[in-house]
């Protein structure tokens, strides 16, 4: 946890409330919208607390474009991501400084940025789950915290205002998300859905948290006590402010028929504690106050935390730092190297049959195959900036072989529908593709999704299902493509440019298809990035933070927020790729597994870990947790710890893991945690400890026993 040199809370609070004595009332209503009001003869200019970085400063211009926050999760590595949120802290000052000076204040320009989602990607249909950083509770959390310090800083003023979004209980369906109720256990809430967010309060000082659309347990999410005063304020001690998603406020009346007018869900709101409506009721504040719904002091609360936070990120201030960064700091070269370095720690190789990588001098030709490889949307995600330097995968596999190999290309498919031209007939680029697999020594199929066909409600093109999917096979003809690529009897390389799990037909297990690696949306120099992986430049090192299941049948329905026989930790089948699972380009073994005496009395353990490859590489080494004989525990080990390892061929390591609380905590079904006696089995290893991984992967995990006294 970063210590904080910050000005303390009660003095910014004290700044705020000197500020907000002077305000009229219309002035104090003008505050509590997005797009807040200017008051000149204060000296506060008008402000629109509306920014976005899920991977980077977003929809304000260029900006250096990271890979989607899914693909930074699958990098396990809290302390890179920490430095990316740095990057886009100093990124995104440098445009504010900019626009400022210039008299913009506008839309996506502020300092106020609602990043980054945690919510947990409970299901994989749902079409925003690649904000997020996976279906596990630590690693959500971990990951979060380490995001929001990066873009907070560690300075006197914040270097930008995090928000913790969506609280909560929020992963879908989008096409009713503003009238769902969210059904959650006490159990759910407190072991799976709010994990993250109270780590975000508690550990990362989080200065903002975004009430969701849906409701919990019959409360819209933007007027709920129980959410917004027991569970945030009353129990996590948050001070910052809350905001709602963007017209969730309105939905309360519209869509939940919680109240019977706006000026009854302005006042609930207000009290319940969102301070910031991003919508357009605020002016029913006057009818409330009318109606003796609210009074002028619960209006004055809600302004004065929101004006701490400006205090906080620098309103009046003539000894901000930050204020100094140069627009020059935005979309460096020194950034778009951070960005690659993070893609190539994000791809997860799924299979590798002994050909990756590719040797160029032993290529005369490859072919460069499917309806993503030469895409700049796949690279982007959602909520993405404007990239200076796109560079799709064919253009990344040209750059790298030059002139020694011949590039044959073919889109082979369209990305969803069955045609690539509309007057042509179906499959018309289908007998080109097998031309360029048979003319070629071997052949790389760029096949998945884009943000057009999974993302948020509105944002995403198949309004059939509102972002989301519903299924997890591969869209229009690409499946098709695949088979017959296969077919041809060339040895294929499958690329994954998708933001969630999918599955193949038994595809994965054809001989011809010789590895499987999943790239994500990995950012602006994505295509550079496969390329050099591809060639071994750079090596693969990514784990898998979601499960790929074999089918959605398995999966309870959509709408069912229950956690029974969801994600790794309750799913009773086995998975097509585990959770936690992703191969590099060498091979680990582990051994000696040690239970640390401390004097702190912390619980710490210790594994060997051994490069028994020829090349140095990195791997994620992962503990997994479960008590022996606890019935509130889950069905399977949960994650607890993981470390990211860096191993010369023929290196020996000792890596020496600290357990946090959270390790031998269990949750009952009261929602009550505590920490049972007797004993703890866990397990060390490149993924789970399971049957599964073991096949996949060729690591067994170490087994060792800890015991906690009463």
């Amino acid at each position: 946890m970063t210590i904080l040199t910050r000005m303390p809370r009660s003095e910014a609070r004290a700044k705020a409330q000197a500020l907000v004595s002077q305000m009229t009332l219309d002035e104090k209503i003008g505050q509590l919208e997005y797009d807040a009001d200017a008051i000149n003869r204060l000296n506060i200019p008008e402000y629109n607390y509306w920014n976005e970085a899920l991977h980077g400063v977003a929809r304000a211009g260029t900006a250096t474009v990271f890979p989607q926050s899914i693909g930074l999760a699958a990098m396990f590595d809290p302390a890179g991501l920490k430095k990316i949120g740095d990057v886009v802290a100093t990124e995104g000052r440098a445009k504010h400084n900019e626009y400022a000076r210039l008299g913009d204040r506008d839309i996506y320009k502020g300092l106020t940025f609602w990043s980054p989602n945690l919510n947990i990607f409970r299901d994989p249909r749902w079409g925003r789950g690649h904000e997020t950083y996976g279906e596990d509770p630590y690693l959500t959390a971990t990951n979060g915290v380490a995001y929001i310090e990066g873009l907070q800083g560690d300075g006197k003023y914040l270097k930008l205002a995090a928000c913790a979004k969506h609280f909560a209980v929020h992963s879908g369906p989008e096409g009713i998300r503003h009238g769902f109720n969210a059904e959650a256990t006490p159990k759910d809430l407190a072991e799976t859905y709010l994990v993250a967010f109270k780590a975000a309060v508690q550990q990362g000082d989080v200065e903002s948290v975004m009430a969701a659309y849906n409701a919990v347990n019959g409360e819209p999410a933007p007027v709920s006590p129980t959410l917004l005063q027991k569970i945030l304020r009353e129990e996590w001690h948050f001070a910052g402010h809350v905001v709602s998603d963007y017209g969730a406020e309105e939905d309360v009346r519209l869509h939940h028929h919680y109240t019977t007018s706006d000026s009854q869900t302005i006042a609930l709101a207000i009290k319940a504690g969102c301070d910031l409506c991003a919508g357009h009721i605020v002016a029913y504040l006057h009818q409330a106050l009318a109606e003796h719904l609210i009074t002028e002091a619960e209006i004055t609360t809600a302004v004065e935390r929101l004006m701490t936070t400006r205090v906080l990120l620098g309103l009046g201030a003539k000894d901000d730092p930050y204020d100094d960064i140069p627009f020059s700091a935005n979309d460096t070269q020194e950034h778009h190297q951070i960005a690659l370095e993070a893609a190539y720690r994000s791809f997860v190789l799924l299979k590798n049959d002994h050909l990756l990588p590719l040797h160029q001098d032993q290529l005369n030709s490859i072919a460069v195959i499917g309806p993503t490889a030469d895409s700049t949307v796949v690279l982007q995600g959602n909520y993405a900036g404007t990239a200076s330097n796109n560079t799709t995968i064919l253009a990344g596999i040209r750059q790298a072989v030059g002139d020694t190999v011949r590039v044959n290309y073919s889109e082979g498919c369209h990305l969803f529908q069955d045609r690539v031209s509309p007057l042509a007939k179906v499959d018309d680029r289908e007998a080109e593709a097998i031309s360029m697999a048979e003319h070629s020594d071997v052949v790389v199929v760029c096949l998945g999704l884009d943000s057009t066909i999974e993302g948020e409600q509105g944002d995403a093109g198949n309004a059939y299902a509102a972002g989301d999917k519903t299924d997890l096979r591969l869209p229009g003809h690409q499946q098709q493509l695949l088979d017959k690529v296969l077919a041809v009897g060339k040895p294929v390389i499958l690329l994954i440019t998708a933001g969630s799990a999918l599955t193949f037909k038994g595809a994965e297990m054809n001989p011809n298809l010789k590895a499987i690696m999943d790239v994500w949306y990995p950012g602006a120099l994505g295509g550079q990035a496969v390329a050099d992986v591809l060639f071994g430049q750079a090596a693969p090192s990514g784990k898998l933070p979601v499960t790929f299941y074999y089918t959605t049948e398995e999966l309870p329905d959509f709408t069912d927020y229950s956690m029974h026989d969801r994600t790794y930790r309750y799913m009773p089948n086995e998975a097509l790729y585990p959770f936690g699972y992703g191969l590099t380009y060498s091979t680990v073994k582990l051994a000696n597994g040690v239970v640390q005496q401390t004097t702190d009395h912390s619980q710490k353990i210790s594994v060997d870990v051994s490069n028994t490859g020829s090349r140095a590489t990195e791997d994620v080494l992962q503990v997994y947790v479960q008590p022996q004989n606890c019935p509130d525990a889950p069905m399977h080990p949960k994650l607890t710890a993981f470390q990211r390892v860096a191993i010369a061929a023929g290196e020996t390591k000792t890596v020496t893991f600290t357990l946090p609380e959270y390790a031998f905590t269990v949750v009952d079904d009261h929602g009550q945690a505590y920490i049972p006696a007797g004993a703890f089995d866990f397990f060390v290893g490149t993924g789970q400890p399971n049957r599964r991984t073991a096949i996949l992967s060729g690591v067994e995990s170490v087994k060792l026993t800890v015991t906690k006294e009463a």
